[in-house]
Order: structure tokens, then sequence, then C-alpha cells
């Protein structure tokens, strides 16, 4: 295995540390409970994969990259999972004019989210 550079190595102990706080989940969503699995999602994060392709590697490892610089977490992105329903009602309570006519993003939007 080829050496890997300092943002690879800080990918994989992020995704590690998650793992070893019950934090990482599968592309599911479910929660990884095997450490063999933690390190194959480490390195696929990382773009170090011996499994992948040379290109999917690099297109992951900018994949990582720009979602670590946006400073989300995993659980971060999910508690930002709400339905257009929930949107609509939070809408309403606030009495925002063409709510009813927006869609999801719209809705984000308008509620400046």
């Amino acid at each position: 295995m080829a050496k890997q550079s300092k943002t690879q190595r800080d990918t994989v102990e992020r995704v590690m540390h998650e793992f070893k706080h019950g934090e990482l989940a599968s592309s599911t969503g479910r929660k990884v409970t095997n450490p063999k699995q933690a390190v194959a999602i480490g390195l696929s994060e990382a773009g170090a994969s011996k499994y992948q392709s040379p290109k999917e590697n690099r297109e992951r490892l900018a994949q990582t990259k720009r979602r670590e610089r946006s400073g989300q977490t995993a659980k971060q992105r999910d508690e930002r999972d709400v339905t257009r329903d929930e949107l609509y009602a939070e809408a309403r309570r606030r009495d925002i004019p063409g709510r009813s006519k927006m869609d999801k993003a719209g809705l984000e939007r308008a509620l400046g989210r």
C-alpha cells in the first residue's frame, strides 16, 4: 500500500474516532459496529482504498475535503434532513407569504436555513 498523505491520515483518524464514539453510520444509515467495516469506510473516504480506481479515490477524497471544509459532521447532516411538511408548518407559524407554492428548497430559503 502506498504512503498516505496527511489529509488521508486525518480523515481515517476522524472516521475511527466517530466509530469509537458510536457516531459512524453506513450508507444505509445504520450504526457501524464492525471495526473492519469502519476501517474500510475510513480508507474509502480518504481516497486510499485499494478496491477503488485512482479516479474514484481522487473524487472521494475531494468530496470528503469539501464536506470537512464546510464543517458538517454526519450527525449535523442528519439533523438537517427535515421534511417539506415540517418546513411548511414552520413557515405557516411565521406567516410567510407564498408558502403553499414553495418547494422544499424554497421553504428553506424563506426560513433562512
